[in-house]
């Protein structure tokens, strides 16, 4: 009668066991947010479980006690009933007293131990990751007020804790961080994405917002040699032709040379000369003055320079004072939203996937944006920004059409040359590593992926997802491209200028 009383006990230790298990896991599990909207509509429990989050470390000093006393109460009320019960049937079956008094306690203690593990743990613990909240407004009420009655015994054992861990160097938190690094919640709404309780689209969206705050001026700007610019003193008539010629609205006054950026002039400054005068009155005389901006400006100030201002493009100068290239306004919100196609933009194909597996990109490209459409795992350094500055640091020189690069398995062929720029690059995957000169025989190709627009007649082309840096003043490669691997269909992050 005893052992029956006993083993009746031993289960209410159990359920009670449980509980503590439940508060523990759904405390920590609980989404706080969503806590604090049940508190706000009334539901019941909501503001105790909100309370108990607010003392967690507390909280949880006081379930683990009830989860430790619980466990050595059932060991100790059960396990010799258990052993009892059983020391009679083992005796009856031939059994020497002590060999049944030592079979019965093993078997009394597993049996103890797996009605425990299951029913007073594993359950509790499984029901809590299952449905946290609810959960939680369940279990609050016990959870709270054992905490409060051994209030004393926790807040000594939690001073002891936090003294150890203060002589370690970490400082103790009552609070579980609820703060996120923009590095979490990419990969957050990735996983969102993945599991589909957020839509790809706006999965794309936000992990390109977060993107953007990480970017310089210098990764989207069009560099430069490919800046379609007037001179001060060349007539007005001139900007009529370039725009007609590129489709670009505004363009870079250049002064001596291309470093000497005086001023910038729209279109609409142009024709508002009279016709007959704009062979006589040159650039100059209706320019405004350029905004420059250092190339390691981040995008956010940079984005809120432009807006501050009205302006829509701004000159980009380097450590030095020299040109290094410009940036729109239009450039910095394709960053996020992606990019933006008008009824001016023709689309060309850019990446094309060959028939025998390998890639033909644009030089342009930077080496993580390339990755991304290809799949194939491309080195960064600092040492460069483009896959033509990657084989050109590979062979050690400029390279020309023809030369070929493998490094880290992957094969970069020079198909072609735009002056000493590196213009087109084949990809491919290969075994050896090291640098080898090989000519390149002609191969048929097809395109993949997107296309991309073209404002200044036929001068850019975009690749299938990331923008290469280029085009003209304005003209503008596109795409997406991401600087780290984005889980869940990661957004590409967005490319270069243009100029309008």
């Amino acid at each position: 009668m005893i052992e029956a009383l006993l083993l009746v006990l031993g289960l209410a230790l159990v359920a009670i066991c449980g509980v503590f298990v439940a508060a523990e896991f759904a405390l920590v599990t609980a989404d706080r947010p969503s806590v604090q909207r049940a508190a706000d509509r009334g539901e019941r429990g909501a503001r105790g479980v909100l309370a108990a989050l607010r003392g967690l470390s507390t909280q949880l000093s006081g379930a683990q006690l009830g989860i430790t006393v619980t466990n050595l109460a059932i060991g100790f009320l059960t396990e010799p009933a258990i052993a009892e019960l059983l020391r009679g049937p083992l005796t009856s079956l031939g059994a020497s007293d002590g060999l049944a008094g030592a079979l019965s306690v093993v078997v009394a203690m597993v049996l103890a131990t797996a009605v425990t593990m299951v029913f007073g743990e594993l359950v509790p613990k499984n029901l809590a990751l299952a449905h946290p909240l609810g959960t939680a407004k369940a279990v609050q009420g016990p959870q709270r007020m054992f905490t409060r009655a051994t209030g004393l015994l926790i807040r000594f054992l939690n001073a002891t804790a936090n003294a150890v861990l203060r002589r370690l160097g970490i400082s103790p938190q009552e609070e579980l961080a609820s703060a996120r690094s923009a590095q979490e919640l990419f990969s957050l709404v990735g996983r969102s994405a993945e599991h589909g309780t957020l839509s790809q689209e706006t999965a794309t969206l936000v992990q390109r917002s977060l993107l953007f705050g990480d970017r310089t001026a210098e990764d989207v700007m069009t560099p430069r040699m490919r800046m379609r610019t007037v001179h001060a003193d060349e007539p007005i008539s001139e900007v009529i032709t370039l725009t007609r010629r590129t489709g670009h609205s505004r363009f870079p006054v250049l002064g001596a040379d291309s470093d000497d950026v005086v001023g910038v002039i729209h279109i609409k400054n142009a024709v508002g000369v009279p016709e007959d005068d704009r062979e006589d009155t040159p650039v100059r005389d209706v320019m405004v003055a350029p905004v420059t901006v250092p190339s390691t400006l981040l995008l956010e100030p940079l984005l809120e320079t432009l807006r501050a201002g009205g302006l829509q493009m701004a000159i980009v100068v380097d450590e030095f004072g020299g040109t290094d290239g410009l940036v729109t306004a239009e450039d910095l919100i394709e960053e996020i939203v992606g990019d933006v196609v008008d009824e001016h933009d023709r689309v060309s194909p850019r990446a094309l996937r060959r028939h025998d597996g390998s890639w033909l990109l644009s030089g342009l490209l930077r080496p993580e944006e390339a990755s991304n459409v290809t799949g194939i795992a491309i080195p960064t350094d600092d040492t460069y920004q483009t896959l033509g500055g990657l084989v050109a640091r590979a062979l050690g020189r400029i390279p020309r059409a023809g030369d070929a690069a493998a490094v880290e398995g992957v094969r970069y062929t020079v198909e072609r040359m735009d002056g000493r720029r590196v213009d087109r690059i084949r990809l491919e995957p290969v075994a050896p590593r090291g640098v080898t000169m090989a000519d390149d025989p002609a191969a048929t190709h097809r395109p993949t992926g997107t296309r991309d627009r073209d404002r200044s007649g036929g001068h850019r082309e975009r690749s299938t997802g990331p923008r290469e840096r280029g085009g003209g003043s304005g003209s503008r490669t596109h795409g997406d491209g991401s600087r780290q691997p984005a889980a869940g269909g990661a957004p590409e992050a967005l490319g270069r200028a243009a100029q309008r």
